[in-house]
């Protein structure tokens, strides 16, 4: 089959797209056709080990993980031994961060992980980026308790993590005051946001407006930066580590402390999450927003792009079948 491979660290330019071997179904797998998947945040930082430290967990001097791709959508081709929850011609999507595998053809996936019947009103390549930043921003919804009635501040709010918060955030009836840039706003607005601040007019910083919860989906504020935002009780939390790596120590101290705090999940994929997101998709809470399209034959040129840092929602790959179903 053909994929995207990276054997060894680096820019865009080390991945080739080459012929490897095929998979096949394990006990409890499934054996999916890929016919859509992403380029995103998590693909980028384990392609090139940025931090530094992944290493430890994506191979010291090499990647273990020769083929990326963490979110896709296609059909079950096979399944393993001991599955009853999907059979052959099942349309499934999901997200297979850890294994990876979906920037090829085939992909194996547990049947019990974070896969699902794809919702029936989506084609392949608008379910595969339903997963990666949503998930991301479900495992902060939940970890905050965000509620109905509650003031949420969303930085970042046009790319995959942001987009996908603002549309969870206003599913539970929360309001939403949303961050981004002048060309995004109407586009967040149409998500939902309450209020859109332009952060190349005003410094968010600066607001006079006081929230329950603070998500800054880009990682590029701080606790120090937005605490003053925040209401006696409310709640700082980061896509990213923040300066010197302080969001998980900071996180720490959230247990001995009454009043502002930092929280810092630890992001978990799960069969519910998918098909929870699957509900809010097919209930229109929730549509996840496609920038750009790249076959995978151009897959060098989308990583260069998401890594431009100025994506509007996700940046899907083509891979295998038909483009719409």
């Amino acid at each position: 089959m053909r994929a995207a491979v990276h054997t060894k660290y680096g820019p865009p330019d080390v991945v080739r797209v080459s012929d490897v071997g095929t998979p096949t179904a394990g006990h409890g797998e499934v054996l999916v056709k890929v016919h859509a998947t992403t380029v995103n945040r998590t693909d980028c930082a384990n392609r090139a080990a940025n931090p530094f430290f992944m290493r430890l967990f994506t191979g010291l001097t090499a990647p273990r993980m020769t083929v990326l791709g963490c979110e896709f959508a296609g059909v079950v081709e096979a399944v393993g031994t001991g599955v009853t929850s999907f059979t052959v011609g099942d349309r499934v999507f999901g997200y297979n961060e850890g294994p990876f595998g979906a920037h090829a053809e085939y992909l194996t996936v547990a049947a019990d992980g974070a896969i699902a019947i794809m919702p029936a009103n989506l084609t392949y390549a608008e379910a595969a980026p339903s997963t990666e930043g949503a998930h991301y921003a479900l495992v902060q919804i939940r970890a905050a308790k965000i509620r109905s009635g509650q003031d949420v501040l969303v930085y970042g709010a046009s790319g995959a993590i942001g987009s996908a918060a603002v549309q969870l955030v206003k599913s539970l009836r929360a309001q939403v005051t949303a961050v981004c840039g002048t060309n995004s706003m109407d586009l967040v607005r149409g998500l939902g946001a309450d209020r859109v601040i332009d952060y190349t007019v005003q410094d968010f910083t600066l607001d006079d407006q006081r929230y329950d919860v603070i998500l800054d989906a880009v990682g590029k504020s701080s606790f120090g930066q937005c605490k003053r935002l925040l209401k006696p009780r409310g709640i700082y939390i980061s896509t990213e580590l923040g300066p010197w790596a302080q969001n998980p120590f900071l996180a720490l101290l959230a247990p001995l402390q009454r009043g502002r705090k930092v929280l810092f999940p630890i992001p978990t994929q799960t069969t519910e999450m998918v098909v929870y997101l699957r509900g809010l998709i097919e209930s229109g809470e929730f549509t996840p927003l496609i920038d750009r399209t790249y076959p995978l034959d151009d897959i060098v040129a989308a990583y260069r792009y998401v890594e431009t840092g100025q994506k509007v929602g996700s940046v899907v790959i083509t891979v295998a079948g038909p483009p719409d179903r």
